[in-house]
């Protein structure tokens, strides 16, 4: 799969995989490592499909570290075929694979055919046998050399016993150039802005994010709920760097009565919380539906930065085209503030045009007014529609000044207060006047005599 024109993604840290087979702990191992729960754990397995990658640092040398779905070595379906070759795509990629296996089942075939792989890459590798919780089990893992991947390295992922001197075998297995490369890339790696991939489950938000990628870096299946924890990447194209986080679908909270699946919700709302911009994508061959809306709030309530993505619009003929566009112009009225795009992620159509959409929604996002110029600006606001008479005589706006940005927070100050129908107005007057477009803009009232 081809991404945007230029597309590359970006990577100067040194990588560390972590496999194995299913449910030995290797998500639990990376929240160690990066010293914060960023995946989802469940005692199950299945629960990781994509690869999660997260910066770390050991002893002053910085590094990516790759958590991967379980390895089967003979998968049965096709989502397990495909985290399978996840895995082996962080395996090819790596400079240090950390191949994990659990001490209490000891090691297993499925431990042995992970393993043939791991030597057959060539790739320095370092053993850690988990869930080695007191001193007196360390004694039970001489059959784990059988493994002929070297040392067995006890460890406790969920305590962090001994996770330290698992640590210090990374870092020592990383290539002679590993902390020249990490001191580099200290700070070098500017990040235009984090952009959260949102909407209800099924809409071609993997796709999306494959492709804006040029990798796929995100598991693509028809059953909903495949992406189960938020993937994201560093990429560059048309001249920008961006962070795309894919999420996974989001559901009304009703709705949602799996904990693998409410945990995923929580990832996504969180990854959309640190998001500067969302793409907000839509299946337009369903049109925009309620779970859209509910989405659409989401964000709205994140107070991030936005574009809409019709997805699929490739698959309408004109007249489900016209009524599509109709259609969300009225269900999201009130993100009328965001463009809309209309994209095709399977074939690229139209997503040239992102990163355009991306910069302006960014800049009006971050963009700083003067105070003269808003209290001008509301003056004249003021002067074609004056406030509503209150019963204690007419309300007036003194002086209005933006007090942050990210998004764009302005203060007005009044003699009463404002209704909130002239609150919006005061809104569209502030939005019209400066650009603000593809960004929400907050508002508040306080009252001088």
């Amino acid at each position: 799969m081809s991404g945007p024109k230029g597309t590359t993604i970006v990577s100067r840290l040194p990588q560390v995989a972590i496999v194995g087979r299913p449910n030995v702990g290797k998500s639990t191992l990376l929240n160690r490592i990066i010293g914060r729960r960023d995946a989802i754990v469940e005692e199950k397995p299945g629960v990781t499909r994509d690869r999660q990658e997260r910066v770390a640092e050991w002893g002053g040398v910085q590094f990516r570290v790759v958590d991967t779905g379980g390895w089967e070595a003979e998968p049965g379906d096709p989502i397990s075929v495909a985290v399978r070759k996840q895995a082996e795509r962080a395996i090819a990629e790596a400079d240090v694979i950390v191949l994990v296996c659990d001490a209490g089942v000891g090691p297993t075939e499925e431990d042995a055919a992970a393993a043939r792989l791991v030597r057959k890459s060539g790739v320095p590798c370092v053993l850690a046998v988990n869930k080695v919780d007191a001193a007196k089990a360390e004694v039970d893992l001489a059959d784990f050399w059988s493994l002929g991947v070297g040392e067995p390295r006890p460890v406790s992922a969920l305590h962090g016993r001994r996770s330290g001197d698992l640590l210090d075998a990374v870092v020592e297995s990383l290539p002679d150039d590993a902390s020249e490369s990490s001191a580099q890339t200290e700070g070098s790696e500017q990040v235009a802005a984090s952009v959260a991939v949102v909407g209800r489950p099924n809409v071609g938000k993997s796709t999306l994010f494959n492709r804006l990628c040029g990798d796929e870096r995100s598991i693509v299946h028809d059953a909903p709920g495949t992406t189960r924890d938020s993937v994201d990447t560093v990429v560059e194209f048309e001249g920008s760097v961006w962070r795309f986080v894919d999420t996974a679908g989001l559901r009304r909270r009703a709705k949602v009565d799996d904990r693998t699946e409410y945990y995923s919700r929580v990832r996504a709302l969180h990854s959309l919380a640190r998001a500067e911009v969302a793409l907000l994508v839509v299946d337009a061959t369903e049109g925009v539906t309620f779970a859209d809306q509910k989405v659409a709030e989401e964000i709205e309530g994140a107070g991030c930065a936005a574009v809409v993505l019709l997805n699929k619009w490739d698959l309408l003929d004109q007249h489900e085209k016209l009524a599509v566009a109709e259609e969300a112009a009225e269900r999201l009225h009130f993100m009328g503030w965001a463009p809309v795009l209309r994209v095709s992620a399977k074939t690229g159509q139209n997503l040239h045009r992102l990163d355009r959409l991306l910069r302006a929604v960014l800049e009006s996002y971050r963009k700083r007014v003067p105070t003269a110029a808003v209290t001008k600006v509301v003056e004249d606001a003021q002067q074609r529609h004056p406030a509503p008479i209150a019963s204690r005589g007419r309300t007036r706006i003194r002086y209005a000044t933006q007090v942050r940005h990210s998004p764009p927070t302005f203060t007005l100050f009044a003699n009463r207060r404002l209704p909130a129908s002239y609150q919006r107005y005061v809104e569209r007057s502030i939005r019209e006047a400066f650009g603000f477009d593809g960004t929400p803009i907050r508002l508040a009232v306080r009252t001088r005599k």
